[in-house]
């Protein structure tokens, strides 16, 4: 059956973020959805993970008990920084100043379809915005290079979402924490003072930290379409965050995780990441194409949140179509006299 669509399934409870944790059948339609919803909605697939161990990919998973606790390193996962490895969980940086740390996947990933469940904490001492400054979830071409990005390096190519605890942009209309996701093909830079509104693609506002429960995060790409939800209310229930549609990632890049503190400080923990291969099939075209020489990119004409026309927000968001071109083309390049930083002069705003 191909898999022209899909539906996310909250209160039918979409995703299984622990194999056999109850109430949280697999993603996609069971039994109990409506008839009528799937017929308003479209076809949907129904054929991929149900969050089964036969569907998790160890080889990129990070999962208790860890192996390796008390040494420098660990199998499948290499770390550095102020990274530390205890019984119980990855702690990238302590709720001191000045840390950055980082954990990366030893193995590139080749899936095509693939849902990562993310099981983390930021928690510490610091009250009303003292505190900072969130960790950020990638997937990318390059790993284990540190730098100003909530401790990896800014330029990258492929997927980042970052879950931002602290607004350093005193004009925002953000509420934080905030999570917001961007893809680069390497022509833009991440701009801390703002938050990374200038090359965000959508985003929403998610109270994770400091809370006396577990809090989640899932991550799906499948068909070009990019979902992030969160399960952050102790409810085995996801909430939509993010649905982007027109992505395209390529194989072979790394999955990993990394926090960094400034002035302010939290303790930013993983507990497990674990990865699902989505069972979609392609149309031949797609499986005759060489996934790895893919450009990250994003295929839209306009910005998914625009704000009112002529405003700075407004080319601000619309700055990741430096990123996008028509259809199915490649995206747009960057020409060489264009600041990164600033793509939208290249493109008329």
């Amino acid at each position: 059956m191909a898999a022209e669509g899909w539906i996310w399934r909250w209160r039918w409870g979409w995703g299984r973020r622990c194999p056999g944790r109850p109430g949280l059948p697999g993603p996609g339609p069971g039994p109990t959805t409506p008839l009528l919803l799937l017929l308003f909605l479209g076809p949907v697939a129904a054929d991929i993970t149900d969050g089964n161990s036969e569907h998790l990919k160890r080889e990129h998973s990070l999962i208790k008990p860890y192996q390796g606790v008390g040494s420098s390193s660990m199998p499948l996962w290499d770390f550095q920084g102020s990274t530390i490895l205890t019984s119980q969980y990855v702690r990238l940086t302590p709720d001191e100043r000045s840390k950055e740390g980082s954990i990366w996947n030893h193995q590139p990933c080749f899936l095509k379809d693939w849902e990562m469940h993310i099981h983390f904490k930021v928690h510490g001492t610091g009250k009303k915005n003292l505190h900072g400054d969130g960790i950020a979830l990638w997937y990318t071409r390059d790993r284990l290079v540190p730098g100003p990005v909530f401790g990896s390096k800014d330029n990258f190519h492929g997927l980042a979402i970052f879950l931002d605890t602290y607004p350093n942009d005193e004009t925002t209309e953000r509420v934080f924490p905030y999570i917001s996701v961007m893809v680069n093909n390497g022509s833009l830079s991440y701009d801390h003072s703002k938050d990374g509104r200038w090359t965000e693609l959508a985003g929403c506002t998610a109270d994770f930290r400091n809370r006396e429960h577990d809090t989640f995060l899932a991550v799906r790409y499948s068909r070009g379409r990019l979902t992030v939800m969160t399960d952050l209310e102790d409810k085995n229930e996801w909430k939509n965050c993010v649905d982007i549609t027109g992505v395209r990632l390529p194989t072979g890049y790394y999955f990993g995780a990394s926090a960094g503190t400034g002035d302010l400080s939290d303790n930013h923990d993983i507990i497990s990441m674990k990865l699902f291969q989505l069972m979609v099939e392609h149309t031949p075209d797609e499986e005759n194409i060489d996934w790895t020489k893919i450009e990250p990119s994003v295929n839209f004409l306009k910005s998914p949140k625009v704000p009112e026309a002529g405003s700075v927000k407004s080319r601000c968001c619309r700055a990741v179509l430096a990123l996008t071109g028509p259809g199915e083309h490649p995206p747009l390049p960057l020409p060489a006299s264009v600041d990164s930083r600033q793509p939208w002069a290249f493109l008329g705003w």
